[in-house]
């Protein structure tokens, strides 16, 4: 298996099954960043007194930040350097609160060798718990660029 120069796959390296996986553990500063960021204040993310008369009873990280971890193993692992995004589903299906892990996983689910295309499988687990499920179509470098 031949890798780039950065350490990514190349579209004829990859197979049906191979995956990524990045972990991180969800700070309130990388909450706070966020929110900085993007802009999205919701009270819901930064308010307890808020939040906590809400369904879920207590503040909830950013959906948008629990994804932004599928970005990074698509951007670093799989595919890795190089890649470009076509379109990301997302579903969010539990929540996610300062302190929790969350492993963002990434599966290779076809590939499409016409336009070196690569649909993937991005789910993001907190323990046992799906908490995103998604596909991403990405383009993948070629070694015959």
């Amino acid at each position: 298996m031949q890798y780039t120069e950065l350490y990514g796959y190349y579209f004829e390296d990859l197979a049906i099954g191979m995956r990524g996986v990045v972990s991180r553990t969800i700070t309130e500063t990388d909450l706070r960043n966020f929110s900085g960021v993007s802009g999205d204040t919701n009270p819901m993310h930064l308010s307890e007194d808020f939040a906590k008369h809400t369904p879920f009873g207590g503040c909830i990280v950013h959906g948008m930040l629990t994804a932004s971890l599928i970005s990074a193993v698509i951007g670093t692992k799989m595919p890795g350097p190089g890649c470009i995004y076509m379109s990301q589903t997302l579903k969010f299906l539990a929540p996610v609160r300062i302190g929790d892990t969350v492993y963002a996983v990434v599966t290779v689910k076809e590939l499409m060798a016409e336009k070196k295309r690569a649909l993937f499988d991005t789910k993001c687990f907190v323990g046992e718990t799906l908490v995103i499920d998604g596909e991403a179509l990405i383009k993948v470098p070629s070694k015959k660029a």
